[in-house]
């Protein structure tokens, strides 16, 4: 290479490293937004963004107050709209929808009484402090809800959601993330298709049980309930299933985790298709339906039920040729056990059966107990 040759190289280089320096710097640009309009409580704040968060926070001023930073490649404080209408007070970015890259962070402060329709296209949606109709939806950011009051209906596809200290009836969706409500009180509903869902102190304004079932789904991840006050009905395709308490039933679905369940006073129907099982129950023994479906199909079992409790007994365990341990049913109340002296090759593969059968008191109560390689403990309460 020649050295004109190699000093045209060089200036190459310099070129597009000069290009590379002033690309980073433009998409280092940003520009502050600020405005203040009248409004009134019970009004309406209307959000739609195409690419960027949202803060709202409620005070204790009959104004609604934008505070915005845009960032991009060319960015104006004109890329956010802030106008008045009838209902209310409209927010969007449309000023800046014909340029690429570039990103709004929003904060926006409204009476403690107002009602919101928050739309993001990706970013966060926090709202803190405020009573009203409130929705919002963003296609890839959390859910961050606080000290709010009234209906709710949240979405997000792609993000974790917390409720905390909230007096609220709807509901909160992920697509794709964990779900924590925490000291909420209402009929309110946490829902996900791939995340872990935890209940801590959800419960009616006034303390008491809220007359409706505690329901969650969730496609691939764990369930946490600490109160059910009247009920459960919990289903999870892939993790654990914990309740610290509940009353009237749970009913508990997984199909590869363990089942905890505290304190039950009521029925239980426990099903997991490769974990272990742990059912304690409380109460009246004679107040209620007290029935209980166990079914495990790889794990051990222990079901503690009251003492004096009505059964009618009915305990498996099927152990299959290739296993190593020996099975075994472990019970604080008499029955009759036998084992199959055959291997059954009916179900694929050969298996015999423990057989375990009892009843006490007027048999009101059925007990069922199914479990494959797996042990069983029955014991008596107090």
């Amino acid at each position: 290479m020649t050295g004109r040759e190699k000093e045209k190289l060089e200036m190459k280089r310099l070129a597009v490293l000069t290009l590379m320096i002033l690309s980073v710097a433009a998409t280092l640009l940003a520009a502050n937004f600020q405005k203040e309009v009248e409004a009134s409580p019970g009004e309406s704040l209307s959000v739609e963004l195409r690419g960027g968060s949202i803060e709202v926070v409620g005070w204790n001023r009959d104004a609604v107050r934008v505070d915005a930073t845009i960032s991009g490649r060319e960015v104006s404080d004109s890329d956010i709209q802030v106008r008045r209408t009838r209902r209310g007070v409209e927010i969007d970015d449309r000023g800046s929808r014909r340029r690429g890259n570039t990103r709004v962070e929003l904060r926006v402060q409204v009476p403690e009484r107002f009602n919101l329709d928050l739309r993001t296209m990706g970013g966060t949606i926090a709202v803190e402090n405020v009573s009203g109709s409130l929705e919002g939806k963003t296609m890839g950011g959390e859910l961050r809800l606080s000290r709010l009051a009234g209906d709710l209906s949240m979405v997000t596809h792609g993000g974790n959601i917390t409720l905390r200290d909230s007096n609220v009836n709807g509901s909160v969706k992920t697509m794709g993330g964990q779900v924590l409500l925490d000291n909420v009180s209402g009929d309110v509903k946490g829902n996900s298709m791939g995340g872990n869902v935890v209940y801590r102190n959800v419960r009616r304004p006034d303390g008491t049980s809220t007359g409706k079932s505690v329901q969650i789904s969730t496609m691939g991840g764990e369930i946490n309930v600490a109160e059910a006050p009247d009920g459960a009905e919990l289903s999870t395709m892939g993790g654990n299933i914990r309740v610290q308490s509940a009353r009237g039933f749970v009913k508990a679905k997984t199909m590869g985790g363990t089942i905890r369940l505290a304190a039950v006073d009521g029925w239980v129907d426990a099903t997991t298709m490769g974990g272990n099982v742990e059912v304690k129950m409380v109460g009246n023994p004679s107040q209620g339906d007290r029935h209980v479906n166990i079914d495990s199909k790889g794990g051990d079992i222990e079901l503690v039920v009251p003492a004096g409790l009505d059964m009618d007994i009915d305990i498996q365990i099927a152990f299959t040729r290739n296993s190593s341990k020996k099975y075994e049913i472990r019970s604080d109340f008499p029955l009759q056990t036998t084992t199959s002296p055959e291997w059954d090759s009916s179900h694929g593969t050969p298996r015999r059966i423990i057989q375990g059968r009892g009843k006490t008191g007027s048999a009101k109560h059925k007990i069922r107990i199914r479990t494959i390689n797996g042990d069983v403990k029955l014991v008596k309460g107090k």
